[in-house]
């Protein structure tokens, strides 16, 4: 999975961090969340427990997008065949399916094939009866890959508001309550297009915490915020979107455009969600690789968050406490964090994505008898072909003021990629935020 592993374990502690990494992108593929949600009986549809009598509808349709929606897709296939009538799936990689049409878009960005491709997506949801059956595949980077401009705002306008959000650092959760506003399709929108339909979203969340609304910016999830929230973001922020979205927004706040729908919209009588995976599925097939090494693991967090390089230096500091004090676990150890960090550009930026700042910020820490990796479950970190970093004690030797100026100027990347620390996967196929493991070896004090 790791291209340029040989280059990369040049340590015990190095080698046991790449394996709690490969495992954890394993656990997460879309393919195996997938089939442990996903079963059939006969003509019995079971989704998270839940059945759905095949013989009621005489449509069965799956549709959605995402990073890992071509790996669901495939495994809807293989468990209804050609039950399925038809369907249309948005991927960022080309993905071979037999009944459900695919195209493919970009991420992080909106462009204009995600336009096109998304108002093919909504043709066919907007076509649907009451017997039919739509199955929304729903994976991280679908805010991007489906996007449907709402009113006269035109995909540049998404385009640019979508960059400066994510250029300020703006948490997930707010960049989404104003995307949900700036589209046709996002914040419960698909539910209400698809009505008398029965909708069922099957979920892989990218998001800490698992708020269903926010993963994908919740296309078939209820939407609680307003267009008063998301004005909001821009003024906490201090940001300065276009004219035409900031007025599409007052236009909203003042009542003279439709809210997105709330939990007690009808719509969502013939709707149900269910999460298939999240980042706790990674940080568990870490923790049993890092057991079975014979090294005591330690889940910290699946909720990490803020700006990268700051969160780095508590982590490190807790694996530091390990390998000196031998508390809160006693070495050799694993400590396990997954979540989703920022970063804030400042001024131009450069090469990388948040975990390459977390890893080259806790390789400025220093920290004796501490191996760092983190990575991007995609396998893209930020705007980076690299997955991630690994660092430890010696990664800055003799160069802290060199390593020091790119981590200021979010230039992690570079350093990093200089000096042969960056982990290539290339794309995983799937996406659970990040996985971050710290091992804190034995003292030899």
């Amino acid at each position: 999975m790791i291209s340029n592993r040989d280059q990369l374990e040049t340590s015990a502690e190095r080698e046991l961090a790449l394996d709690c990494i490969e495992a954890a992108i394993d656990a997460a593929a879309p393919e195996n969340a997938a089939r442990s949600g996903i079963d059939r009986e006969g003509d019995s549809l079971h989704i998270g427990g839940t059945p759905y009598d095949l013989d009621a509808y005489e449509t069965v349709l799956v549709v959605g997008g995402g990073k890992a929606a071509g790996g669901v897709t495939r495994v809807l296939e293989s468990i209804l065949g050609d039950r399925i009538t038809d369907g249309f799936v948005v991927t960022k990689q080309p993905t071979e399916t037999e009944h459900v049409r695919t195209a493919v878009g970009d991420h992080p960005l909106p462009s204009d094939r995600n336009v096109t491709a998304t108002a093919e997506l909504l043709e066919l949801v907007r076509a649907a009866g009451e017997e039919t059956l739509i199955l929304f595949v729903l994976t991280g980077g679908a805010s991007a890959l489906l996007t449907a401009p709402a009113g006269e705002l035109t995909r540049a306008d998404l385009h640019e508001t979508t960059e400066l959000l994510l250029e300020g650092g703006v948490p997930i959760g707010e960049i989404n309550a104003v995307r949900k506003h700036l589209s046709a399709s996002k914040g419960g929108q698909i539910v209400r297009e698809a009505t008398p339909a029965t909708v069922v979203g099957l979920l892989l969340s990218d998001v800490v915490g698992n708020d269903l609304s926010t993963i994908g910016s919740g296309p078939t999830v209820p939407d609680d915020t307003t267009y008063a929230d998301a004005l909001a973001v821009f003024d906490q922020h201090d940001l300065d979107p276009p004219q035409t979205v900031l007025t599409h927004l007052e236009s909203g706040g003042n009542g003279a455009l439709p809210e997105t729908p709330f939990h007690d919209d009808p719509a969502f009588e013939h709707a149900q969600n269910t999460l298939l995976g999240d980042n706790t599925v990674a940080l568990d097939a870490a923790r049993d690789v890092a057991a079975t090494a014979g090294y005591e693991p330690l889940i910290l967090t699946s909720r990490l968050r803020g700006e990268a390089s700051e969160a780095a230096k508590p982590l490190v500091a807790i694996a530091e406490e390990a390998v000196v004090m031998e508390t809160p676990v006693e070495p050799p150890a694993v400590l396990l964090a997954g979540g989703e960090t920022t970063v804030s550009i400042a001024g131009d930026g450069g090469s990388g994505g948040p975990n390459q700042e977390f890893a080259l910020s806790s390789a400025l820490e220093q920290a004796d008898g501490v191996t760092v990796a983190a990575v991007d479950s995609d396998g893209e970190d930020g705007d980076s072909d690299a997955a991630g970093a690994i660092t430890d004690g010696t990664t800055v030797d003799g160069e802290v003021e060199r390593a020091q100026a790119h981590l200021d100027s979010n230039d992690a990347g570079t350093y990093l990629s200089e000096i042969g620390a960056t982990i290539e996967t290339g794309p995983t196929g799937t996406n659970v935020n990040d996985v971050v493991v710290l091992v804190a070896a034995e003292s030899e004090a």
